[in-house]
């Protein structure tokens, strides 16, 4: 059974990841705004995983009967100097949910909690994916800085990030909408 310990810091977590969504939400923003459509429609998609990302961890805090509470966020940023900003900015967010994923499995661990370690461990390999794909969207977009169309033909040539629902993912409250 989850710790209380650990429910408080996936609770925090939770806030990290409805940022996350939020934070890709502005960046497709940015992107529809630039007219590079395939750009903003990929972080549209990056936004509603965040999301469910969040809705999974609730769920898990419901099945576990521990204290769900859903944490405010900060503004996202949404204004960006070029087109290579928004994705340098959400590879270091993908960084740093990566860090925080692994934080979580690590007390987790240290308090013998084998089913939030458990449940965990979807999130640790969705997050090396995670890094990868957004890692080669930005090498894409630097050498695209001067002509953004590039990287939109790349995107409807390549398929990028998410390839569609996991069938091992944790299920999200609510469904994934």
């Amino acid at each position: 059974m989850s710790h209380e310990r650990f429910a408080k810091a996936l609770n925090e977590q939770i806030g990290y990841e409805f940022g996350a969504a939020q934070q890709y939400i502005a960046v497709a923003v940015y992107y529809d705004a630039e007219t590079l459509p395939r750009l903003a429609a990929h972080f549209y998609r990056q936004a509603l995983e965040e999301r469910n990302h969040a809705m999974m961890m609730v769920q898990y805090l419901l099945d576990a009967d521990l204290d769900v509470a859903i944490p405010g966020v900060e503004a996202p940023k949404s204004s960006f100097s070029d087109v290579v900003e928004p994705v340098a900015l959400a590879l270091a967010q993908e960084k740093r949910v990566s860090e925080q994923i692994g934080g979580l499995t690590t007390l987790a661990r240290e308090l013998g909690d084998y089913s939030g370690e458990q449940f965990l461990q979807w999130f640790i390999k969705e997050q090396v994916e995670e890094v990868s794909s957004m890692s080669s969207l930005l090498t894409v977009v630097e050498r695209a800085r001067e002509n953004p169309l590039l990287a939109e033909e790349y995107l409807a040539r390549e398929t990028v990030g998410d390839g569609g629902q996991d069938p091992t993912s944790p299920h999200a409250a609510g469904g994934a909408l």
